[in-house]
């Protein structure tokens, strides 16, 4: 998917849909001069609804459409009839959609199966005929309920990519190089930071014709927790990923001093996110040999699984694929 057609956030000015008045009719026919009131309900006014779609990977058809408007309910007329509904504007977005107050930033709601529906904005209600204020005292109310008006308001909809494996890692740690040698993605791949600025997914085959879906999130710097680089943008993609894949190069500093950075941007967004099942690729190790490596086996982080890789030799990566299958399914040995 180029990146100019991966949209993950969308400004919109959303109009629900005006209820239709409830009718002043009187019941009239050839034997009745001055009958009851029979005046119908007004129809409710349109919602605007999301609805999720697991086809759908981007909120691009969005991108250019800034005002969503739903129709009105009908009036209601007479013999109790009721008005039609406006029809609801029904608005079809990929798994993982957040919707937001633009106003208020407060959360509404996350679209997270393929199917799930959820009221967006919701229509004016139909006014009540005159049929629903006779009462004993007054036989013939000469009145009945306008409808209420429809709603308008800004939303926010911001796409947290849904994947079982997030790759995080620096700029230029080998993330896109990964996943399109394990999937059939092919993400831009260049030796300068920044290369990938949008999320890719791909689809990584595994044993007895299983698989899992890989997301290449772009890469973090420090301080991206507060917004700095591409921050708070692709930060929010790791939410919704089961299984977060550390990524550093072989030929790193310090390659517990990164993890250490990588950790604590992830905590300063989000503390929950820690809570993620987490390993550690150690990339390009075709860079050096066993001895090498085992010294840099002293080096690592304690407390996390880790696995040496070549994404270039494709060394490490059956290994790799087995450990995050254990984990995406919590088989742990």
């Amino acid at each position: 998917m180029s990146s100019s057609n991966f949209v993950d956030y969308v400004k919109v000015c959303c109009r629900s849909g005006k209820g239709g008045a409830g009718s002043k009719h009187f019941h009239r026919d050839r034997t009745t001069a001055k009958g009851g009131p029979d005046g119908g309900d007004g129809g409710r006014g349109g919602h605007i609804i999301l609805r999720g779609n697991k086809q759908i990977w981007t909120l691009l058809s969005l991108k250019y459409r800034k005002h969503i408007i739903a129709p009105a309910g009908e009036s209601g007329s007479a013999k109790l009839s009721s008005g039609k509904f406006g029809k609801d504007e029904i608005i079809e977005v990929p798994l993982g959609t957040v919707a937001k107050d633009a106003e208020t930033g407060e959360f509404l709601f996350e679209i997270t199966e393929d199917g799930e529906e959820q009221i967006l904005l919701s229509g004016g209600r139909g006014g009540l005929g005159n049929n629903h204020f006779k009462s004993s005292t007054n036989q013939a109310p000469r009145y009945a309920q306008p409808g209420e008006p429809g709603k308008e308001e800004w939303k926010i909809l911001e796409l947290k990519v849904l994947a079982d494996v997030g790759l995080v890692g620096f700029p230029n740690a080998g993330k896109s190089t990964l996943l399109s040698v394990l999937s059939a993605a092919k993400p831009e791949i260049a030796n300068y930071p920044f290369t990938t600025i949008v999320p890719n997914l791909g689809i990584v085959a595994h044993r007895n014709h299983q698989s899992f879906i890989m997301a290449d999130i772009p890469g973090i710097i420090q301080g991206a927790h507060t917004g700095k680089g591409l921050g708070h943008r692709f930060l929010r993609h790791i939410e919704r990923n089961s299984v977060l894949l550390f990524m550093i190069s072989v030929d790193s500093n310090n390659i517990t001093d990164e993890y250490n950075i990588l950790i604590n941007e992830l905590k300063q967004y989000n503390p929950e996110l820690l809570d993620k099942e987490k390993m550690l690729a150690i990339t390009k190790s075709d860079l050096i040999d066993d001895e090498l490596k085992q010294e840099l086996k002293q080096e690592l982080p304690e407390g996390i699984q880790y696995v040496f890789i070549s994404s270039v030799t494709q060394k490490g990566l059956p290994s790799l694929k087995d450990e995050i299958w254990k984990l995406i399914h919590n088989e742990f040995h």
